[in-house]
């Protein structure tokens, strides 16, 4: 080295330097992925305090569907603090964050429910609801009994750690508070098919969303999920039988709607088992109500009965529509009655896009390690967050909140004065959608 030029010695020093960078590119973007992940990861940590308080302020705080009034102002301020473009009223309560990252790339949708519950609770913690509001023409206590709750203070955690990463996303994502997911009022509409119709997912579009729901009999710190066709549609059933009054004594003289209505109600049970393939796809007819008659010694006229009806292929649920009417007509002609049918159509089949899932099934796992997610079974349970599903491709998973130590049947079900979660499995909720929204942007 002493017999070579200063010059000679600069230039080469200059050209291992740049041999050893070029080298190094493909570790140097590797870390430099890692390092976007460690940093959101120690930020949720930070915002962990910060996301139970929201949850339990909302908890004790709670709204029925299309009343989420202080629920959307305290997210709208919350949103607009973090400078995002926030936009309101969508929905009639809907609240929609847009986040620009300092990176050209995809659009993606996050989404969480706002409304509680009709349901009075019992649960003996500090910030239990005390709320009593007017529902269907009487008294009621309200409820977070679903834990929509803590999707809204996950998806702001999740808001606030993204926004404080801004510069080293690539993309646009789509934070969407959505009112409703219970079903709106009588009289009223609302809820994602509303939020849909209103160009939520248009301006920017929306390429992919992603939607969590906590899980009372989900052990905390785990999450499953399920691909391809994971909670049923949900379709309401209403059966008009209508006869002919008589004395209770004498049946012959009348046309019995009640007798009809039991007859009408044995065959819809076929239908499970006789319309859908049971070894691929499951149905379920369900009638929860019947009402006729106010004597038991008069035969009345009419009978009315209330259902539900849950599949999860779409071609299967025309059919057994169609066999629900046949039936029912059938079965009333038969004994000389007549009956009106009507099928309302609430929910689709909430489909998990397989391929999405395969994509993202890695950034799951590295948050919560192998053994702690899980691909479990379907759900004859729905969710209105399907009609995302149908403008984009759509990835919905469930969120552990039984605390550890105890057993699923001890814990009380949603929809419930007693359902009770833990607040510890909120971070795995953060870190999952911070992760999911890097890694689909790279997979691009």
């Amino acid at each position: 080295m002493k017999n070579l030029s200063s010059f000679s010695f600069r230039l080469l020093s200059t050209t291992i330097l740049l041999i050893a960078l070029f080298a190094q590119t493909p570790q140097r973007a590797s870390a430099q992925t890692e390092t976007l992940k460690a940093k959101m990861d120690r930020l949720a940590q930070i915002e962990e305090p910060k996301v139970i308080a929201w949850r339990r302020d909302i908890h004790e705080h709670p709204e029925l569907s299309n009343r989420e009034v202080r629920t959307s102002e305290l997210i709208a301020k919350h949103l607009q603090s973090l400078g995002l473009e926030v936009q309101t009223g969508i929905a009639k309560t809907g609240v929609v964050g847009i986040l620009r990252g300092g990176k050209p790339g995809p659009v993606i949708a996050l989404r969480a429910d706002m409304d509680a519950l009709p349901v009075t609770e019992r649960v003996n913690i500090p910030f239990a609801s005390k709320v009593i509001t007017d529902y269907n023409g009487g008294k009621t206590g309200v409820m977070h009994a679903c834990g929509h709750d803590s999707h809204v203070a996950i998806l702001m955690g999740t808001a606030e750690v993204l926004s404080q990463v801004k510069s080293e996303l690539a993309g646009t994502i789509k934070f969407i508070f959505q009112p409703a997911e219970e079903g709106a009022p009588a009289g009223e509409v609302g809820g994602a098919s509303i939020m849909v119709k209103e160009g939520v997912m248009e301006n920017p579009k929306v390429e992919a969303i992603f939607g969590l729901h906590i899980g009372a009999q989900t052990p905390v710190g785990t999450i499953d999920y399920h691909s391809g066709g994971t909670m049923a549609s949900s379709d309401g059933l209403s059966i008009v039988v209508k006869g002919k009054q008589s004395h209770g004594a004498n049946p012959w003289l009348g046309i019995d709607p009640i007798v009809t209505s039991a007859l009408i109600i044995t065959n819809l049970q076929t239908i499970g088992i006789r319309i859908a393939p049971l070894t691929e796809t499951p149905a379920v007819v369900t009638i929860g109500s019947i009402n006729g008659g106010n004597r038991g010694n008069i035969i009345p006229e009419e009978v009315k009965m209330t259902g539900t009806i849950r599949c999860f292929d779409t071609k299967v649920q025309l059919k057994i529509h169609e066999q629900i009417r046949r039936i029912a007509k059938s079965v009333a002609e038969s004994q000389g009655a007549t009956a009106e049918v009507n099928i309302s159509i609430n929910n689709p089949v909430l489909y998990n896009d397989p391929a999405l899932v395969a994509k993202m099934l890695p950034s799951i796992q590295e948050v919560t390690g192998a053994d702690h997610c899980h691909n479990a079974l379907a759900q004859t349970g729905a969710e209105d967050f399907a009609h995302y599903g149908k403008v984009a491709p759509s990835f919905f998973f469930f969120l552990g909140g039984l605390p550890k130590g105890t057993k699923v049947e001890d814990s009380a079900p949603h929809h419930t004065p007693d359902f009770y979660i833990d607040e510890s499995g909120f971070i795995l909720g953060v870190k999952t959608f911070c992760h999911m929204v890097v890694d689909y942007a790279q997979k691009k």
